[in-house]
């Protein structure tokens, strides 16, 4: 309604030029004869104010039945649209209809071209990041089973290879998995502190080779999310943390529940991060000024961290101060789940 009066509203200099002509008319008439002009004023301001909205509402309704073709025809430019449309407009607007038309129904061929070129291409990426898993197995079996074979700085190296390699692997993948239009994420109840551990256990050789001070303060607290994603999420704050830290570094886990909330805090001693970059650093390929670090940073952990934490449904919170540290907090939502 208040839309049609919005429209109506540009008749209204039409109904002032529709008045003037009245009065131009009436003050003929009275000249003419000054009797019919007092009998027949009202008739003429009546009979003009009502054609006046007789036209506006069959302009409004012609105007209406044009802006809806001229939806349908954007959302599904087919021929039945286009017909459809073609009839709506005025005969000079119809070769233009057409020229779009043939506009945008070539490009809906070409967005299909490329959506199906896009898919292939994921799909593929997505095979080889599990088929690398399968040699990056059988790396990890033999260091397992030979480590005592191999010098400890051969070992290290190898263990820090296949921790990178492993990284990129779970990179494409969760960044193929938050663009792709199907989530396959498993929410169950989740045991944080088992989580932290073993991601914590997973990095040792790098946190021992940085000399890490590790502290936890976790309850005994189980969340429901997918423990894939949370694996994933704690791999990327933890290699963070060794990548930007200083002398002494020192890796904090705080887990604590309230009201509404069961809160994940990782706090580090690192660089931290710069004022003016904090408003950025979820944004993709963003590195900020991380001194010698920032050669090695892709800019994609945090952005992925982000990324699947709003499809987990938590909050993220970040406290850091530049040569001070970093400190990041999950909250997540607690939910009653009732087992059948």
């Amino acid at each position: 309604m208040k839309h049609n009066i919005k429209r109506l509203r540009h008749y209204i200099p039409w109904l002032c030029v529709l008045l003037c002509v009245d009065a131009f008319s009436a003050v003929l008439l009275w000249i003419a004869d000054a009797a019919a002009f007092y009998s027949m004023l009202t008739v003429i301001l009546t009979a003009s104010i009502l054609l006046f909205f007789a036209v506006s509402c069959v302009l409004l309704y012609r105007s209406e039945e044009k802006e809806k073709a001229f939806k349908d025809f954007l959302n599904n430019p087919d021929e039945y649209n286009e017909e459809k449309l073609l009839r709506a407009v005025s005969s000079s607007q119809r070769e233009f209809i057409k020229m779009l038309s043939k506009r945008l129904q070539e490009n809906d061929r070409n967005y299909s071209v490329l959506s199906e070129k896009l898919n292939d291409y994921e799909e593929y990426v997505e095979k080889w990041a599990h088929e690398t898993k399968t040699p990056l197995s059988l790396l990890t079996l033999l260091l397992d089973n030979r480590r005592d074979e191999l010098p400890a700085s051969v070992s290290f190296k190898l263990d820090y290879i296949r921790n990178r390699i492993n990284e990129s692997i779970e990179q494409i993948l969760y960044y193929a998995r938050l663009k792709g239009a199907r989530k396959d994420y498993l929410f169950e109840n989740v045991d944080l502190r088992v989580c932290i551990e073993d991601v914590t256990e997973n990095c040792k050789p790098l946190l021992e080779e940085k000399c890490f001070q590790i502290y936890y303060d976790l309850s005994d607290i189980s969340v429901y999310t997918d423990r894939r994603a949370i694996y994933f999420i704690l791999n990327q704050i933890a290699d963070n943390a060794i990548k930007y830290c200083k002398d002494s570094p020192k890796l904090y886990f705080k887990l604590t529940r309230q009201e509404k909330y069961d809160i994940l805090s990782i706090r580090d001693n690192g660089i931290g991060v710069k004022k003016c970059d904090l408003p950025y650093i979820f944004e993709k390929g963003f590195t900020g000024y991380s001194g010698e670090s920032q050669k090695k940073a892709t800019g994609m952990g945090l952005y992925l961290v982000d990324g699947i934490a709003k499809d987990l449904n938590l909050s993220v919170n970040v406290n850091t101060e530049w040569g001070k540290g970093f400190e990041i907090q999950f909250l997540f939502p607690i939910v009653k789940v009732i087992e059948k």
